[in-house]
């Protein structure tokens, strides 16, 4: 007889053991085993070894085969398991992994195919074949396309959080800490009456007792240097949103800022001089043009689409020259200045800051990050089974996602959703304003080294999110290169896939809804199209994840310096402005405590934080790629302390790409 070992592994989150009874049965291209009983109990985080005999010897192992049945009295409790893995010795004293991370619920047998990536040309087994395709069969009757809205990227079709299957879902412990963490804020928010207060702020010091317990060292910062002409540049380059600004190569028709205007902040230099050196920055919200304002506690409130020249002086500091709050240049549409009095020039920046809100939010955050996280991740659930090599490259960078997203859409944009009911550019204006983002939705704005040379941002100095990101995005391409090219060996291996064509497919269809215009493309035919591709989705759920979600309560805590809502208009004239004018501006009291929660929220580290680069080795056997993996960790480490080294002398150090900083996929 044949003796073959077999390690069951049990999962280590909560309540992945089962009491039910565990049974065996190996499969290979030469014959298969008896069904083997594990007289064993599969606890948390155990790690069962049983032997398993067999006549002759099987050959290839290709599946480990596990079922469950119920044990005795307890059949009438559901009792599922979360296995992850399988480990076999075989005679010859060989191992093979078979990576499961699956929740086995019932007592339907589950079919583990050893962890050896393989693509379907290269299937030579007439089982596995088939067993690849009833994977997908199976998969893509749970995840299923849903249109959202008419316009953007279609989700999965899910009706809550708690119909998601269970290996896509939270963990027992981040589910528990995320219940808990929202209660204990909104209980201490409730009790302090600011939940309900629809009353204005009567001063800034009274917003200042608002979570004064909650704060950061980069909050208290920002309280600090809001309203500081130099803090305001500094944002637009490494805040939460360093999406927006652009180096301008000539003025814009409609906004006719002159010489004269803007010759105190230039130190008497020409403005058509500074614009040829590259001295001159402008963001323009033009996609606010048009939208409608939202109304919050029976208030009509107001957005505003504006533009700012932006100035990098020859002490490397950036900043604000001029604001116009309109697209459209007129009598009532005033140009400000630094030169204006204190409360125009701080009211024209609040707008601003306001309108960067919206753009953050919905186009960078919600859009670019959670919503194509959702593409990439149901796509690769539909098309790629678990032996797939970029199954086993992508589907860490998916943890929690559609989970996430799920409860984003009940909690935050639906009807009743915190962004709906309390964000200026919430209700009908937020579905009119994501069509518009969508529609500039562009392959090479979601690739970072096209996108920062599209905007001209390459010497730009303390630039920090480029110059984190850059080098983040040079270090996924190299391994993902390498990963790549290990099971791709021509182009023809690419163009052979008939799966990874599928996914591809899907996500130009389904993600990017057929428009060519946006450069993403609707097939392979090269690896190096492959290996952008593959890095463009690690990177965008996990480095452009961080830069625009991790520092959300940093500098959106602190409501004056990104409010979520507006209730008086944009001024028309100059002179008229006072800090009750500002004070009347901001939202109201439950409207800022609503926004300051959601920020806290959204940015609070959870305990079961997997950082950028962990995870792969779970589903990868194969020496080659897990050497890969080992020097990827190893370079991300390395970075890590480069970063650290260059923030010790900054006054706000830049973090939210630091490796340890990056979580590794969109999971909140």
């Amino acid at each position: 007889m044949m003796k073959y070992t077999v390690k069951v592994f049990t999962g280590e989150i909560m309540f992945a053991g089962t009491w039910n009874s565990v049974y065996v049965k190996l499969v290979s291209t030469n014959g298969e085993s008896e069904r083997t009983y594990i007289p064993k109990t599969a606890s948390q985080g155990s790690v069962i070894e049983h032997n398993v005999f067999c006549p002759f010897s099987l050959g290839h192992l290709e599946f480990v085969v596990l079922e469950t049945e119920p044990y005795c009295l307890l059949g009438y409790i559901k009792n599922d398991w979360f296995c992850s893995k399988v480990v076999v010795t075989t005679p010859e004293g060989d191992t093979a992994n078979f990576p499961c991370y699956h929740w086995i619920s019932g007592y339907v047998p589950l079919m583990i195919r050893e962890g050896t990536g393989k693509l379907i040309f290269n299937e030579t087994y007439r089982r596995a074949i088939e067993e690849r395709k009833k994977e997908l069969q199976s998969r893509c009757e749970v995840y299923r396309w849903s249109i959202y809205a008419e316009g953007l990227p279609q989700i999965m079709k899910v009706a809550s959080a708690s119909g998601l299957p269970a290996e896509v879902r939270f963990s027992f412990t981040k589910d528990l800490e995320m219940k808990f963490t929202a209660a204990k804020v909104w209980v201490k928010l409730k009790l302090a009456g600011l939940s309900t207060n629809k009353e204005q702020w009567k001063s800034l010091d009274e917003l200042s007792q608002v979570f004064n317990s909650h704060t950061t060292d980069v909050y208290d910062y920002v309280k600090k240097n809001w309203k500081e002409d130099e803090f305001f540049g500094y944002q637009l380059l490494n805040g939460i949103n360093p999406m927006m600004i652009h180096r301008c190569s000539k003025l814009p028709e409609n906004f006719p800022v002159t010489e004269d205007m803007v010759k105190a902040s230039l130190f008497g230099k020409s403005l058509e001089e500074e614009i040829q050196k590259g001295n001159i920055f402008l963001v323009d919200y033009k996609r606010l043009h048009g939208v409608t304002a939202n109304v919050i506690n029976g208030k009509q409130h107001f957005l505003a689409a504006p533009l700012c020249f932006l100035y990098m002086t020859p002490e490397d500091k950036l900043m604000p020259i001029a604001i116009q709050l309109k697209q459209d240049p007129g009598k009532d549409n005033p140009i400000f200045l630094p030169t204006d009095s204190k409360y125009d020039w701080l009211l024209a920046k609040i707008f601003v800051r306001n309108a960067d809100f919206a753009e953050h939010e919905l186009n960078f955050h919600l859009l670019r990050t959670h919503l194509l996280a959702e593409v990439f991740a149901v796509s690769t659930l539909r098309n790629l089974p678990m032996v797939h090599p970029i199954y086993k490259l992508l589907i860490s960078h998916f943890r929690y996602t559609l989970q996430s997203n799920t409860l984003a859409r009940k909690a935050l944009i639906s009807e009743k959703g915190v962004i709906t009911e309390n964000a200026g550019i919430g209700g009908p204006g937020m579905i009119e304003f994501l069509k518009k983002a969508m529609a500039s939705l562009t392959y090479s704005s979601l690739c970072m080294p096209e996108d920062i040379t599209e905007r001209g941002l390459s010497s730009i100095p303390n630039f920090f999110y480029r110059d984190d990101g850059l080098r983040l995005w040079d270090i996924i391409h190299r391994f993902v290169k390498k990963v790549i090219c290990y099971y791709y060996t021509c182009d023809s291996d690419v163009q052979n896939d008939s799966e990874l064509q599928n996914w591809i497919k899907d996500i130009f269809f389904y993600g990017f809804l057929s428009e060519t215009s946006t450069g993403i493309p609707q097939s392979f035919s090269l690896v190096t199209e492959l290996v952008k591709f593959i890095t463009m989705v690690i990177f965008t759920v996990s480095v452009q994840h961080a830069a625009v979600n991790s520092g959300q309560f940093d500098f959106g805590g602190w409501m004056p310096n990104s409010p979520i809502a507006l209730q008086r208009p944009p001024p028309t004239t100059k002179g008229q402005c006072t800090e009750s004018t500002m004070l009347k501006t901001f939202p109201d009291i439950n409207t800022t405590a609503h926004g300051m929660v959601t920020a806290y929220l959204l940015s609070k580290q959870p305990t079961d934080f997997v950082a950028l680069g962990n995870g792969y080795q779970d589903l990868f056997s194969e020496k080659a790629p897990l050497q890969l993996i080992h020097k990827f960790q190893d370079e991300l480490k390395k970075y890590n302390v480069e970063i650290q080294h260059r923030n010790v002398p900054l006054p706000l150090p830049y973090t939210y790409l630091s490796p340890n900083n990056v979580e590794n996929s969109v999971a909140l």
